[in-house]
């Protein structure tokens, strides 16, 4: 009996799955009718369903793609608002970099229910950015981004995002004990406080602005040693005058200008001198600021929490278009979607490289046949007129990612997700 009394306050702890928003485009263009585009500005990139160049599954890993290079994308999806008070937040999508990023996002962001969606753009207030964001080959992170108080704040600590082709599934869990975790690929690459790794609140601890470090406190541990007396013959010139060196017989001055002597670097340098170190016999040590309780802290247990979610969206800006994304998750479980994730990504990602795999082995051929018949060119007519396109990106041999004017259409939505 004594058992039976404490089963239910363990079941307390085990929240039951509740899914805020999925989609995963398996309906061919009915999502169309979930997802809005804006109209906050001309000329976005438009998105389309497919599964790229190479995929697991044809049907199953179809996501939307964008289309058309060097583009802001806007677009967004409205689901029926909710709050994550004393609940975990699970946020949880795929993303496919099929062509090379040079530079371009690869994030969603969580809005406030009162978004206007066709007035989406980089100015809207959001909750959470979380995800991939490519530029160069230094800026390869992943961003997570909190909204608090009327101010955004990014995890203090670097997260570094794959950089591949193939489709990588990235996952961030708040939890109302105030930690997250982020995961790339269902792995766990980084986790803590959001107190201690973000700055949503200050330090708790200040430097005593009434105390200041004593004005003979000596913290050198090494000075000048005072015996030490710069040579005589130290400073020389850095360089010299080459004086083998002379003008042509026919310099003419008016012509060519002044003559230029020649310099070489002197021998005899030797650079700025200082004087040796020796112990500082009046050295106090480093001094340390005395701290005191920063009275402008003030703890807040509820930093992980947001009152009406209710829009999940695309904002970004990509120089090279091509990605695909997939697989939109957000619920309350961190079990469900740990099993979404293996369900999804999980069975996609070996077929999916297995197919790259004979993609470039078909292109490495082809490749070879044109390197080989230019040279049979070469050899029959003596020179070489077959055009090769050897800048051409590899990638780019089975992509055809451009700015076409698809009849796509503007994308309205009709009913909330809990309607359909």
């Amino acid at each position: 009996m004594r058992f039976l009394a404490l089963l239910p306050l363990t079941l307390i702890h085990t929240a039951m799955p509740t899914v805020y928003f999925k989609e995963q485009f398996l309906d061919e263009d009915l999502w169309k009718s979930r997802w809005v585009k804006s109209k906050f500005k001309n000329g976005y990139g438009k998105f389309k369903l497919t599964s790229g160049k190479f995929y697991g599954n044809a049907q199953k890993d179809k996501g939307i793609q964008t289309r058309g290079d060097g583009k802001y994308y806007a677009m967004s999806s409205r689901f029926t608002p909710f709050r994550n008070e004393g609940n975990t937040l699970v946020i949880q999508f795929s993303i496919k970099h099929e062509r090379t990023v040079d530079c371009g996002g690869g994030y969603v962001k969580l809005f406030p229910s009162d978004l206007d969606q066709e007035q989406m753009s980089g100015q809207s207030k959001y909750y959470i950015m979380f995800g991939p964001d490519i530029c160069g080959f230094e800026r390869k992170l992943v961003h997570v981004i909190f909204y608090y108080k009327g101010k955004y704040y990014e995890l203090k600590k670097e997260i570094r995002c794959k950089d591949d082709p193939f489709t990588h599934l990235y996952t961030l869990i708040v939890r109302p004990n105030q930690t997250y975790e982020v995961k790339i690929d269902n792995e766990k690459v980084r986790s803590g406080n959001l107190e201690t790794d973000f700055e949503f609140l200050g330090p708790k601890k200040i430097k005593d602005p009434a105390v200041k470090k004593p004005d003979d406190w000596d913290d050198r541990p090494t000075i000048d040693d005072p015996a030490d007396i710069k040579p005589e013959d130290w400073d020389q010139p850095e360089f010299i005058i080459d004086t083998s060196v002379k003008p042509p017989f026919n310099w003419d001055v008016q012509v060519d200008g002044e003559w230029e002597p020649i310099k070489l670097r002197n021998p005899k340098y030797k650079g700025e001198w200082k004087p040796s170190q020796i112990v500082n016999p009046n050295f106090a040590g480093v001094w340390n600021h005395p701290e005191i309780d920063n009275p402008d802290y003030a703890p807040d247990p509820n930093i992980y929490k947001y009152e009406n979610i209710g829009v999940i969206g695309l904002d970004l800006w990509q120089v090279r278009a091509g990605s695909i994304f997939d697989n939109f998750l957000i619920t309350n479980n961190e079990e469900y979607a740990d099993k979404f994730a293996k369900s999804t990504w999980g069975k996609t990602t070996v077929a999916e490289k297995n197919m790259k795999d004979k993609l470039d082995q078909i292109l490495q051929e082809k490749r070879k046949r044109q390197e080989e018949e230019r040279k049979q060119r070469i050899q029959e007519q003596g020179y070489d007129d077959f055009v090769y396109e050897q800048e051409q990106d590899d990638e780019d041999e089975y992509h055809e990612i451009d700015d076409e004017e698809e009849n796509d259409g503007d994308y309205h939505l009709h009913r909330s997700r809990d309607e359909m």
